[in-house]
């Protein structure tokens, strides 16, 4: 096992504790909660032709994407499943307090912008707030390493 110093403090960011495993548990939700679901719905257009519904709602079809000519297809919905794995292997970085997650939390944040607004998934982007503002918190007040 690696014991030195200056690679530990190159990889761990001097966070506060609590406040970046808050933004690791949000991510991960957020990942899991939209990416579980896309695996369904990803079976159900392949095997139906048609667009998932979950309690009554559309699964990533039936929003902006498709007033815009964007139909819902297997690619379409396989790239927000990649980014929703990638938000949940963002949240085992930022749980190990790396920096690399916290850089790829901020990067994620426009692709995830773009496939909420577009398959009109409301609950996104107040966890991508909120998870945002736990992440730069636990920055602002990371402690000395």
């Amino acid at each position: 096992m690696d014991t030195d110093p200056r690679r530990a403090r190159a990889t761990l960011a001097p966070t506060s504790l609590p406040a970046m495993r808050a933004g690791a548990a949000l991510a991960a939700f957020s990942g899991l909660m939209f990416g579980i679901p896309g695996v369904f719905g990803m079976w159900h257009l392949a095997q139906t032709g048609e667009v998932w519904t979950f309690l009554g709602f559309p699964t990533y079809g039936k929003g902006p994407f498709e007033t815009a000519g964007i139909p819902t297809s297997m690619p379409l919905q396989g790239a927000f499943v990649v980014v929703c794995t990638t938000e949940v292997v963002t949240a085992s970085l930022l749980w190990r307090r790396s920096r690399a997650g916290t850089r790829l939390a901020l990067w994620l944040l426009p692709a995830e912008l773009i496939f909420w607004t577009g398959f009109a998934l409301p609950f996104g982007p107040p966890l991508a707030l909120a998870r945002t503002i736990t992440i730069l918190y636990a920055y602002r007040h990371r402690k000395a390493p």
